[in-house]
């Protein structure tokens, strides 16, 4: 028999979940009092077996509940349940060491296995029914906004591994939040009263880039007319944010390497030897496993960064989030801009969920930004947003029309973006179209046959094994 203290001042919603558990295995104590809870853990410490907590008390938040009861029993598993998506909480109760972090409604048996696992169960099987809560939003600026699974699992995520000096590995398109996310770990990490700093690998040349990480010495380089520190040694105790990893090259590659086996490095022109602390945070938007295949990334740099790995699905497979992000964006340009922009009509947000936001959350909120600038009314309309305007490019294609001509339909996708791909190809335009078609055409198929490899490849027409090399190729998750 397993003892559960379930905190919860909703007599109703408690009542369904002491329901759903067989009563030969488990015995429930109800407390609707939240301040009542430390006293009842102190008493009862060597008989519970499980704490299920809500967020949302009358008297005190849940989460203050869960560091009480890890004070007077550190290994008491604890669920906390929420009636609202809130990324930040979930993070800090991961942090604090949360058993699990589940927010209603959820799926009944996915719960009942979850406390079942918590308690030493073998799995149950549930009903498939759904227990519901109401819904609050709580909206920060710097706050990572979603209510999609995928969204909370990375908070989750967050709080798990923040409270360690663990190097990640943050992988994600361009615009999906990669620095978001490396900002929130930071910020519920024990560095946190640290400086956090962040270099783009991309945007810097060689010389530059050693420069901005490591520092250089007074005469170090053409141009070197005073001594530089470096951004890892200004992270001393505190944490780098390595933006675009994968553009780094191997040289600096193999100093970054030495930063993370010996903590020390030398200033460019320099030979005395610094000792630093810094956790290291890297992103990439690139597949890195085809990058160490081509040679152009280390082996044992992957994997010294590669301790905890944290994917940031695109906008596109998370729409449910638009939203909460709109809600977010016009709360935060209101005050920026000096307006009073109530919301976004019914018409411009079934569009804005429909466009497949190839530039993610960073795409959407320049959108929103434009169209809060040019609105005429306090409600965003769909020819405010650029992405509908008239000039904006939009293709429209009759596939019935067209019939079996795709060389016709390709041609009409890719006229209206081409003087952009002359500008930013580098005279790499057929190798950036081709790999760019290749790599959305794998990822429909797949996703498609939810990601079953056997009939995407029969549909395709390749092989097993080169449908694997070109998802490891392309980094597709």
């Amino acid at each position: 028999m397993k003892n559960v203290l379930l905190v919860d001042d909703d007599l109703e919603l408690s009542k369904s979940v002491i329901d759903l558990f067989d009563p030969n295995k488990y015995s429930f104590h109800h407390l609707n009092d939240g301040q009542a809870t430390t006293g009842y853990v102190s008493q009862n410490r060597d008989d519970l077996d499980l704490v299920m907590v809500d967020v949302n008390l009358p008297s005190c938040s849940g989460l203050d509940i869960l560091r009480n009861i890890k004070e007077i029993k550190e290994n008491l598993p604890v669920i906390v349940i929420s009636g609202f998506i809130s990324t930040e909480n979930a993070m800090e109760a991961m942090r604090e060491g949360a058993y699990e972090y589940i927010t209603k409604p959820f799926e009944v048996k996915q719960f009942i296995e979850t406390v079942n696992k918590a308690c030493g169960y073998a799995q149950d099987i549930g009903r498939s029914n759904t227990i519901t809560g109401s819904a609050e939003d709580e909206l920060a600026s710097d706050e990572i906004i979603g209510q999609s699974p995928e969204i909370v699992e990375i908070a989750k995520l967050i709080g798990q591994v923040a409270k360690t000096d663990a190097a990640i590995l943050i992988f994600g398109e361009s615009g999906t939040g990669k620095e978001l996310v490396a900002r929130a770990i930071h910020r519920n990490s024990r560095r946190r009263e640290n400086i956090q700093l962040s270099v783009n690998c991309a945007a810097l040349s060689d010389t530059l880039l050693e420069s901005e990480l490591f520092g250089h010495e007074k005469g170090a380089f053409t141009g070197a007319y005073f001594k530089r520190i470096g951004k890892f040694e200004q992270c001393h105790r505190g944490t780098i944010f390595l933006d675009e990893i994968g553009d780094m090259s191997m040289l600096t590659q193999g100093k970054v390497l030495r930063v993370l086996q010996e903590k020390q490095f030398e200033r460019l022109g320099g030979n005395e030897t610094i000792k630093v602390d810094s956790r290291v945070i890297a992103a990439t938007n690139k597949s890195l496993v085809q990058s160490m295949k081509d040679g152009s990334f280390r082996v044992d740099l992957f994997y010294r960064l590669k301790v905890v790995t944290i994917y940031i699905p695109p906008l596109r497979e998370r729409k449910e989030d638009i939203p909460l992000l709109l809600d977010n964006f016009i709360h935060r340009y209101n005050r920026l801009l000096e307006k009073n922009i109530s919301s976004v009509s019914k018409k411009a947000k079934a569009l804005l969920q429909k466009h497949i936001w190839p530039g993610n959350v960073r795409e959407l909120e320049n959108n929103v930004h434009t169209a809060m600038v040019m609105a005429k009314s306090d409600v965003l309309q769909p020819e405010d947003f650029p992405v509908f305007s008239e000039d904006s490019n939009k293709v429209e294609i009759d596939l019935e029309g067209l019939q079996d001509n795709y060389t016709e339909m390709f041609a009409r996708l890719i006229d209206p973006i081409f003087p952009k791909l002359i500008a930013n190809g580098e005279g790499r335009v057929y190798h950036v179209m081709q790999s760019s078609m290749e790599k959305a055409l794998i990822s429909s198929c797949l996703k498609h046959f939810n990601s079953n490899q056997v009939k995407a490849s029969e549909m395709l027409g390749i092989s097993r094994n080169t449908l694997r090399d070109r998802i490891s190729k392309y980094g597709i998750y």
